[in-house]
This record gives structure tokens, C-alpha cells and sequence, in this order.
């Protein structure tokens, strides 16, 4: 599962991944202390943004993968 956050005017950024079979992997920029991802089933995915604030304001996007 991969999480994306699209600020205004601005093309997406990936924010985390994460599988059922390894930790959630953020990237620069980005801390599970922002952003936490809830994966406790393998078809179901949950990311909260803690402490919103103005500079959050995006389009988030999740993309899942098959394999």
C-alpha cells in the first residue's frame, strides 16, 4: 500500500509504504509521528495525520499493489 499526498498546484509525493510483511517505510520528509499508517489486515489500510494544521491542506491518495 502506498500513501500520496498532493499539495495545491503541485504533483503527488509519496508519503509511506507499507506491507504486511515489513515495517512502513516514509520517506524524507515524512515520520510515522505525522503520519500513521494502521495495517492491521492484509485488505484494509488506515493513515491518520496527527496535529492538522494549515500546511496539510493536499489531496491524499492511497495506491494498492497485487503482489
Amino acid at each position: 500500500m502506498f500513501w500520496y499526498q498532493q499539495p495545491p498546484r503541485n504533483g503527488l509525493k509519496l508519503i509511506v509504504s507499507s506491507s504486511t510483511w515489513s515495517h512502513n517505510s516514509y520517506e524524507d520528509g515524512y515520520s510515522e509521528a505525522k503520519f500513521e499508517v494502521n495495517r492491521e489486515y492484509t485488505d484494509y489500510a488506515l493513515m491518520t495525520i496527527k496535529n492538522v494544521t494549515p500546511k496539510d491542506e493536499a489531496t491524499y491518495f492511497c495506491a494498492a499493489s497485487g503482489h
